[in-house]
């Protein structure tokens, strides 16, 4: 970085009534702006060395307004610059690209467990296959049938949050198990929750508020498969709530893994907390369901699914359960708007 001179503060007024606006300082500390900064910081060292020279020789003056005219040109294309990055950080602020994706069976025993199978199956189709997002499972707890009692993964990509974020609630299935006889109907339920992973965040967590517990991690084959205490649970003690991550293969690595996860819900808590003050003044709820809200029934019978908080249903369930989600998200965007 080149070093500042006694003239810095002249330069920094002048800019201000310029009407340029650049906070030269700011955007030095900011990582993704900073190599712009120093572009900046070296042009206005260019223009204090150019005016300098038209005070010792005022002959120059023609040469010396073309040059400052060239660097005010050049400053104005790095602040129009970093304005984009200032203003993609705040859009993604609000719809973070990285969420949580955590799926819980409910009422319904081992179809419940099936049923969370298959939306978790649902979700990762449409994750891969249809946006190109990375999609990776952190913990699962499975039961005899091979369904999710439990089950969180991470979602990155692009516009994550803003698709997946009206998921949250519970998803209602209709149909005929496979182990009934008879034939009759069983209606099982599974929670959907989605938390934004934010990177500004007013979430603090002192040490004597978790409790740590180390265990090892399951998985298929490998020889240090269960000899190692890799996986990790951390428990928030005010507020009971817990988090378990076993994706990693080093335990400093699960446990930075689940600290993210516990910060995420806990953010997410907070948000809730704040926007059930306001929820009476909103025409719809949409994107702001709890995990008590029955959000959508997939009827297997009738060929069908409906959200319950629009009031629309979509035929060829098969379809949607392989990841063609858009029709239903582009709905809930339409009516939320």
């Amino acid at each position: 970085m080149i070093a500042k001179n006694t003239d810095e503060n002249d330069l920094a007024n002048s800019d201000e009534q310029d009407g340029v606006g650049f906070d030269l300082e700011e955007n030095l500390r900011n990582p993704k702006t900073s190599y712009l900064a120093k572009e900046y910081e070296l042009l206005l060292h260019q223009e204090n060395q150019t005016t300098a020279m038209l005070e010792k020789d005022p002959s120059l003056k023609d040469l010396v307004d073309e040059e400052l005219s060239d660097l005010k040109l050049k400053k104005e294309i790095i602040v129009k610059q970093v304005e984009e990055i200032l203003s993609s950080e705040d859009e993604e602020e609000e719809f973070p690209n990285e969420i949580i994706l955590e799926i819980r069976a409910g009422a319904g025993g081992d179809e419940a467990s099936l049923f969370a199978y298959n939306l978790a199956e649902m979700y990762e189709r449409y994750a891969v296959n249809n946006q190109g997002w990375s999609f990776r499972k952190l913990n699962e707890s499975l039961n005899s049938t091979g369904g999710y009692k439990e089950v969180s993964f991470e979602v990155k990509g692009k516009g994550v949050y803003e698709k997946m974020r009206f998921e949250t609630g519970i998803h209602r299935v209709q149909r005929v198990p496979v182990t009934e006889k008879i034939g009759r109907v069983h209606t099982s339920t599974a929670s959907v929750a989605i938390m934004p992973i934010r990177k500004k965040t007013q979430i603090v967590i002192k040490p004597d508020e978790l409790e740590m517990e180390f265990s090892r991690s399951g998985g298929a084959g490998g020889q240090n498969v269960n000899k190692v205490e890799t996986a990790v649970r951390l428990i928030h003690k005010p507020t009971g709530i817990d988090v378990r991550c076993t994706a990693e293969r080093s335990q400093l690595k699960n446990r930075e893994k689940a600290m993210e996860i516990l910060i995420a819900k806990l953010q997410q808590k907070k948000d809730d907390e704040e926007a059930s003050k306001y929820s009476s003044k909103r025409k719809l709820q949409v994107g702001n369901a709890d995990r008590s809200e029955k959000i959508r029934t997939y009827n297997y019978l009738q060929d069908r699914i409906t959200d319950h908080r629009i009031k629309k249903s979509w035929h060829n369930l098969e379809k949607i359960l392989a990841g063609d989600l858009d029709p239903i998200f582009d709905s809930l965007v339409e009516e939320e708007d």
